[in-house]
């Protein structure tokens, strides 16, 4: 017995309207084509440029869209009402291309026949067309010995007067010098992990996925030739989905590149910054130090932030740099010597091992709020690592709930830091949406830019951009709202971790209210948070006061819980 087939017709029409009898219905598809003339089939480049032209031309704005989609309606062969419902479900991701490569000439050529972790660069920096912002630095602060020992404390310290930067660098004693176990042979010279290709010439546009239906992928290209065939330049407004803020998906993801191990990687990024910056052929010895390049050009980190700038705003070569990014314990563990690593880290390092300074540590010092609102095994409490060469960059963005964000340069060359105080967060968002009105329906917006923009632009919008440098061996402290963004001057690795002390809560209250406006998910549990901070300050007043126990950190708990203490404050609020 053979298969039933039925046949779905358009109801709301009456009869005289349609364009075939009831029950002439073709059951097969097909497509309508033009005639061709014998003069257009001996030049058949004549007719193909002819309906390229017509598929560029034709405003949408002279077209009655109510009788198109009647139009659509009354033709039975186009099952319209029923692909929805097949396709719906059905998803893929599909990277949308940078225009601007399309155009420009390969600068970097990675990988060969035999190796994919080297390089060939013919791009050239360009000296004269430097694009060097004029910017105001940020405030450098050197704590004593006697500061430095207690991290919370000195933070607290410095807040009234490097807060209103959003970022300052802090510079260790000359006593602190922790070891870098990264720098372990069998780690650097065996640990591979994973790289993210950036197209520095790219860091100025958008970088978005469109998420479409297999059904939209398929229907792409037909619909394309009615609208040719109408006249049209297309048929979006047509069939567009009316939730078509749900088909953007923003990412600030970027394209794997190979796994490669530290010593492989800094081979790789020197190769690049010796052959990009090589002027002329001067620098032709792959054996040629950092500081003998500093010394033929002077001072070679601001050129490099020229270059960069450059490279961003007026590309004239695609450019691709590798960086590993959010490397956390998993894969090459902190830089940090810990109780957990090697046996000579607890024997040689203990005071190292030991000091709130350390990142391991940082985000759990008596003071600290952030484990009261998440378990211990939380992402968010772990240090995470960042490799990167000349140019690679991390985008704008504020740390995840304002929490306070600190950074340790472990080795390599500097980093140079952007940051927008937390004051003007909400006109640097406004600003953002209007040079990218694309983002304006997303929310992570608030959070992570997917775009590099720059300061020079800000400034000229009435937001002040502060420039902090960060060289090997120092700190750079963010501030609970600072949008902040960097890049590197060549090979460096550094480790980054979150925490918020005592003065992050009348910022994290803000917050919380912020996420629940916008409906974003949150790593840490404020409420946890705090009832766990009311239930310490509890236990540690009794502590002080029936058992006469006057600790640091009981004094530093009867500070905050007072009559004007801030987590007396943020109770009541």
């Amino acid at each position: 017995m053979g298969t039933k087939r039925s046949i779905s017709y358009v109801t709301d029409n009456t009869e005289e309207n349609l364009s075939v009898p009831p029950g002439f219905v073709s059951l097969t598809s097909f497509t309508l084509k033009r005639k061709v003339t014998d003069q257009e089939a001996a030049d058949p480049m004549a007719v193909a440029g002819e309906s390229r032209s017509v598929l560029i031309s034709g405003p949408l704005s002279n077209v009655d869209i109510e009788k198109l989609k009647t139009s659509f309606t009354q033709k039975p062969w186009i099952c319209h009402d029923q692909v929805p419902q097949k396709y719906d479900c059905e998803e893929t991701e599909v990277e949308m291309k940078d225009p601007i490569s399309a155009f420009l000439p390969k600068g970097v050529i990675r990988g060969c026949a035999n190796c994919n972790d080297c390089v060939k660069v013919t791009a050239r920096w360009h000296p004269e067309e430097a694009c060097l912002p004029a910017l105001d630095d940020a405030p450098i602060f050197r704590p004593t010995e006697e500061e430095f020992k207690d991290t919370l404390k000195y933070i607290a310290k410095i807040y009234s007067k490097a807060e209103r930067y959003g970022i300052c660098r802090i510079v260790p004693p000359p006593s602190w010098r922790p070891p870098c176990v990264l720098q372990d042979k069998t780690t650097w010279e065996a640990s591979k992990f994973k790289t993210h290709i950036q197209k520095v010439h790219g860091l100025g546009n958008l970088y978005l996925k469109r998420r479409l239906s297999r059904f939209n992928e398929k229907m792409a290209d037909e619909m394309s030739k009615v609208a040719a065939s109408m006249g049209l330049e297309s048929c979006n407004e047509v069939v567009a989905d009316s939730k078509e803020s749900k088909s953007i998906a923003v990412t600030s993801e970027f394209e794997n590149g190979p796994e490669l191990t530290l010593k492989s990687f800094k081979k790789y990024a020197d190769d690049f910054k010796r052959q990009y910056f090589s002027e002329d052929g001067k620098v032709k010895d792959p054996d040629i130090s950092v500081i003998a390049v500093q010394e033929q050009w002077g001072p070679l980190i601001a050129r490099i932030e020229g270059e960069y700038w450059r490279i961003v705003e007026s590309p004239s070569e695609e450019i691709e740099v590798l960086c590993g990014t959010n490397l956390g314990c998993q894969t090459l563990g902190s830089g940090f010597p810990s109780k957990g690593g090697p046996a000579r880290s607890m024997d040689d390092y203990s005071g190292y091992v030991e000091s709130g300074w350390n990142l391991n540590n940082t985000p759990k010092l008596s003071g600290s709020l952030l484990p009261l609102g998440c378990y211990n095994t939380s992402a968010i409490l772990v240090p995470q690592l960042f490799i990167g060469m000349c140019f690679a960059s991390q985008f704008w963005r504020n740390e995840e709930h304002d929490l306070y964000s600190l950074s340790y340069m472990h080795l390599g060359d500097p980093k140079v830091w952007y940051s927008v105080p937390g004051r003007y967060r909400f006109k640097f968002v406004e600003v953002a949406k209007k040079l990218f009105p694309q983002l304006s329906k997303h929310p992570k917006l608030l959070h992570e830019l997917v775009a590099q923009l720059s300061p020079s632009m800000l400034m000229s919008e009435g937001i002040p951009v502060y420039r902090c440098v960060q060289n090997h061996s120092e700190f750079v402290l963010i501030f609970p709202g600072a949008y902040h963004s960097e890049f590197s001057c060549g090979f460096n690795c550094s480790e980054a971790v979150c925490f918020a002390p005592f003065e992050w809560l009348s910022h994290g209250q803000d917050i919380v209210e912020l996420y629940a406006e916008y409906c974003l998910k949150t790593s840490i549990s404020h409420d946890r948070l705090l009832l766990g901070a009311a239930m310490e300050a509890v236990s540690t007043q009794w502590d002080s006061f029936a058992m006469k126990n006057s600790s640091f950190n009981n004094q530093l708990w009867k500070g905050v819980c007072g009559k004007d203490g801030i987590l007396t404050k943020v109770l009541k609020k």
